[in-house]
């Protein structure tokens, strides 16, 4: 399909539908163990059809895997020097909760792009994502510098704060295996890591 001629509404709604599906099948079965056929009858049309839209998974994996990324990214973009640092903080671990929440699919789809080695964003971690997480470890060491929060290492800060929110999607069977079904784990977790990331960060 030609992406720069202008779609119809029949094609978008076709577009969503295949990345929708597309979402679901790779979520669950990774790029390898995903494909067209699960793809195509999930979006409710024939293999042919979606290959109109897509000339491959690989394409079809791409766009989905680039929307994902954008969506992961929007939450450290806000951690700022706007505020309290302790609030700026609290805030970007209930933001990266509430993702996991929302988008548990994106999040098992970003997890199993990275347990395969990244191959296809590898380049946005070693570029982008390293430069925008370089810019906030500047930020909480210059709050560290300055007395606003305890001396604590910048980078494993924010990959705590990755694994204790990501783990609520991507482990989300084990998680309501313990707990029981429900999404009330939610708020207790909420919870929980506003009490840890305060008592970690107040200076003593």
């Amino acid at each position: 399909m030609d992406a720069s001629a202008p779609r119809t509404r029949i094609q978008e709604k076709n577009t969503a539908a295949i990345l929708d599906a597309a979402l679901d099948a790779f979520s669950q079965a990774g790029f390898r163990g995903a494909t067209l056929d699960d793809i195509s009858r999930a979006a409710g049309l024939s293999k042919p059809n979606l290959l109109y839209y897509f000339a491959s998974k690989e394409a079809i994996y791409v766009q989905v895997l680039s929307g994902v990324l954008d969506l992961w990214l929007d939450p450290l973009k806000e951690l700022t020097d706007d505020g309290d640092p302790i609030e700026e903080v609290v805030a970007y671990a209930q933001r990266k909760l509430e993702m996991a929440r929302e988008y548990p699919r994106e999040s098992r789809l970003f997890a199993n792009e990275i347990l395969q080695g990244a191959p296809r964003i590898l380049d946005i971690i070693e570029g982008p994502l390293k430069q925008m997480v370089d810019e906030k470890a500047a930020l909480i060491r210059g709050w560290t510098r300055a007395g606003r929060i305890a001396d604590i290492d910048p980078y494993h800060l924010i990959f705590s704060i990755w694994s204790t929110t990501q783990h609520y999607a991507d482990f989300d069977i084990q998680v309501r295996g313990i707990l029981g079904p429900g999404n009330g784990h939610f708020e207790d977790a909420a919870a929980f890591l506003e009490h840890l990331y305060r008592s970690a960060l107040t200076p003593r």
